[in-house]
């Protein structure tokens, strides 16, 4: 009797689905992963989504990983990230796809909705300045500084992509005044109120966003020196280092307190963040399964 039970147990445990199962990724439509400023695929061996994309395609997801200008305008990037689609499209077949984008990389797919609407399954959005960032509105007012520097042609180079590289642009686009300018001209899933939510989907297009408030994560990881200087600029308000919270609302805020920088809203610096904080390829595994769920 005991042994039936035992078996009986065994097998009840056996048929409890794992985290994996519980959150398959197997979307309908492919997983775009777009890298914000200064962003690459791959550079020597370390992934900008760190153990993201290899997580979300253990669990069933189809990801795309395209590279666009390193440092550049949101529409000059969203038009070479147009014609990538597209050339997925017509090389594979996929007729939607799931952008998600981190940072700059948010506006970036936003472009996307009102230049081919048709290729759009969703947009999700990650530490994206929305409404602008401080930190560009300094680096424009001081001539661009640090920010003009050859790093996007330097990413540009090891990653092989030497398409054209503008960091003023891109600063524009970071701005607050260019992201004003740039909200009139692409407003769906706009905030309807300060630091407040917009439309949850547009022309059934769902809009998500996410943000943190954390700089200075791990001592381990010196990104954060950097980080916590560029907080500065934002006076006391909350940040994640780079981008201020209420920036980050896009459509359906998800949340916009993880604790976590701006580099560990993607897990870089491979995985360095706080102890305490929440796994970025957990969120991640996890958003992709609520837009499988969604038949998306």
């Amino acid at each position: 009797m005991k042994q039936t039970t035992m078996m009986a147990a065994c097998a009840a445990l056996l048929s409890i689905p794992t985290l994996s199962q519980a959150q398959s990724t197997a979307t309908r439509y492919p997983v775009v992963l777009m890298h914000g400023l200064y962003g690459y695929d791959n550079v020597l061996g370390s992934d900008y989504f760190y153990g993201i994309v290899s997580d979300l395609k253990r669990n069933g997801a189809v990801v795309l990983v395209p590279q666009v200008s390193a440092v550049n305008s949101n529409e000059v990037r969203g038009e070479q990230l147009l014609k990538l689609l597209r050339q997925y499209k017509a090389t594979y077949g996929y007729s939607k796809f799931n952008l998600i984008g981190h940072s700059q990389g948010g506006t970036t797919v936003r472009y996307i909705f009102d230049a081919d609407r048709s290729l759009v399954a969703s947009i999700s959005s990650v530490g994206t300045p929305h409404g602008g960032t401080p930190v560009a509105d300094i680096g424009l007012a001081s001539g661009g500084g640090v920010w003009t520097s050859p790093i996007g042609w330097l990413l540009g180079g090891i990653t092989g992509n030497v398409s054209l590289q503008n960091a003023t642009a891109a600063l524009n686009s970071l701005s607050t005044g260019g992201a004003r300018s740039f909200n009139s001209k692409h407003p769906a899933g706009a905030p309807t109120s300060t630091c407040g939510s917009g439309a949850a989907t547009v022309s059934g297009v769902p809009f998500y966003s996410v943000g943190s408030t954390s700089v200075y994560t791990n001592a381990l990881d010196v990104s954060d020196a950097l980080l916590a200087l560029t907080s500065v600029d934002f006076a006391g308000g909350a940040n994640d280092g780079v981008v201020g919270r209420c920036s980050t609302h896009w459509g359906t805020v998800l949340k916009d307190n993880y604790k976590w920088n701006h580099l560990d809203q993607v897990n870089q610096a491979n995985g360095l963040r706080g102890i305490l904080s929440e796994d970025p390829v957990a969120f991640f595994r996890t958003h992709v399964n609520r837009l499988k769920n969604q038949g998306l």
